[in-house]
């Protein structure tokens, strides 16, 4: 007696019934409305008759007549049952399946379900056809030393990535799945004697706990899975580095996979991990350094160096020089709007710039970007709406706020400066301190999966500063960042690595 309980759920009490090809048709028919991508392919040996159901858009056709129908055609010798259809198909992904909803999700991800009538069971085999891309360069995060392969659309191919960069058996990875009605696969990954419990066992709880019909990437996981979704900060790095990932785990932290999407998540990240490139790596320490320290420089400058000219110019303008203020003065004769005006209406130029250029083809977007902004700021200087210092001061906070690695914190801090200029507009000097404490308060008291946010500056960590604020040379990380909780602090014995004489 072939065993099915009809309907979307199991329920006790159901007694199983017999099924015909014929029932199974409609009951799978009454559960996929898809028309004619459903196909079934009835197959008569004598007594035996055998159906294989399958979507024609999901499975790969060549596969399908080589590895299911082709077997099944030639074992005439054999009556057919579900085990000896086992036996004789040369595919590795086989189950054994009589539920409804089992057959209907399987036909979904690209399987074919193969029934012998009067059989107790069907099977499902994985024959199914993945549209993806070939491995490409990253685009979003460029890099002129390290490896350049970012992670593609297909689950499978980012895992094969990641398993070359990391051969340790202790590389754990949990089957997870995101969206109620999408049923995305997605992967929970860590080092199991490294990354610590707490961590692993947060996300695996708020990613499980998800009620939500569907996900569309792992950037908008992270805003689901985050503490504090209110705040313009990130609290979770999205990258598409299998590098950068493989270097994450390695220090403790726990990463997040999902099929069809290119990023990968992970965490706990604190705020000076989004100015971090795997660049600072490989290069020499104290070029690494200077790289980090300029990126942060250039985020503090992006964030005030405007709303500064602001409250300069409204509120404070005994403090600049006098030849200065000489120069500024004539730059400015001819402007007729306030300089709170002046600098919003200037920063909505480079946004609307920054946009379009992103937003066009490639090589057009960049000349768009190139020229727009050299037309757009002459001419708005000669029309007497802005004046040439103000010009030079928004082109460089935004080329600060483009220093920053990751994208997402990039967009935050040009966000920010909006405000800022505002308060600056109102109160002057006095409205900078206003927000860059609101700021700084905000900052303190977030944190990222139960880590401080400003670590390892709050809470004070001097051993983690090489990892994050500073970057020491690399013998003398000798123990994994403790703002991340490792199990296994220690990375390599210090006197192994020490440089030893050619004599010796």
């Amino acid at each position: 007696m072939f065993k099915w309980l009809a309907g979307k759920k199991k329920t006790e009490g159901t007694k199983p019934h017999s099924l015909t090809i014929d029932g199974l048709k409609e009951q799978i028919k009454s559960q996929l409305n898809v028309g004619e991508d459903l196909t079934f392919r009835t197959i008569k040996h004598g007594g035996n008759k055998l159906v294989c159901c399958y979507m024609k858009s999901l499975i790969d056709k060549t596969a399908l007549d080589e590895f299911i129908v082709a077997p099944i055609q030639e074992n005439t010798h054999n009556e057919w049952t579900y085990e000896s259809i086992v036996q004789i198909l040369p595919i590795a992904d086989l189950s054994a399946q009589n539920q409804i909803d089992d057959v209907v999700e399987g036909l979904n991800a690209g399987y074919v379900y193969i029934y012998v009538e009067g059989q107790p069971y069907g099977i499902l085999g994985n024959v199914s056809k993945t549209v993806e891309r070939g491995i490409e360069k990253a685009e979003t995060e460029s890099l002129v030393y390290g490896p350049k392969i970012a992670f593609t659309e297909s689950l499978i191919g980012n895992i094969n990535i990641l398993r070359q960069n990391i051969k340790d058996t202790n590389l754990c990875m949990e089957d997870l799945t995101v969206g109620t009605r999408t049923k995305t696969e997605a992967k929970l990954i860590y080092i199991k004697d490294i990354a610590d419990e707490e961590n692993v066992n947060e996300f695996r709880e708020k990613i499980s706990q998800l009620e939500i019909d569907h996900v569309p990437g792992t950037t908008v996981l992270g805003q689901l899975i985050e503490n504090n979704s209110w705040t313009v900060f990130p609290q979770l790095v999205t990258t598409e580095l299998p590098d950068r990932v493989s270097i994450a785990l390695m220090r403790g932290k726990v990463v997040v996979l999902m099929d069809r999407s290119p990023d990968a998540l992970y965490g706990p990240t604190p705020f000076f991990t989004f100015f971090e490139s795997t660049e600072d790596v490989y290069m020499r320490w104290n070029m690494g350094i200077g790289l980090r320290v300029l990126r942060l420089l250039a985020a503090f400058m992006s964030v005030l160096l405007t709303p500064a000219y602001v409250a300069v110019l409204t509120y404070h303008y005994e403090i600049i020089p006098s030849p200065l203020l000489v120069s500024l003065g004539q730059s400015r004769a001819n402007v007729p709007f306030p300089p709170v005006f002046e600098a919003l209406l200037l920063e909505f130029f480079i946004e609307l710039l920054r946009e379009a250029g992103a937003r066009l083809p490639t090589k057009v977007g960049q000349t768009m970007g190139i020229v727009g902004g050299i037309v757009v700021g002459q001419a708005a200087v000669d029309a007497g709406f802005t004046s040439n210092i103000l010009i030079i001061i928004i082109a460089l906070s935004a080329l600060g706020s483009f220093t920053t690695p990751s994208y997402l914190m990039s967009t935050s801090i040009r966000m920010i400066r909006f405000p800022i200029i505002l308060l600056a507009g109102f109160w002057g000097g006095i409205g900078i301190m206003v927000a860059f404490c609101f700021f700084l308060i905000h900052l303190l008291r977030l944190d990222t999966m139960g880590g401080s946010y400003l670590s390892p500056v709050y809470p004070l960590r001097w051993k983690d500063l090489g990892y994050s604020f500073f970057r020491v040379p690399t013998q003398y990380l000798s123990k994994r960042p403790i703002s991340n909780r490792p199990i296994d602090v220690q990375r390599f014995s210090p006197q192994k690595a020490k440089k030893k004489d050619v004599d010796e």
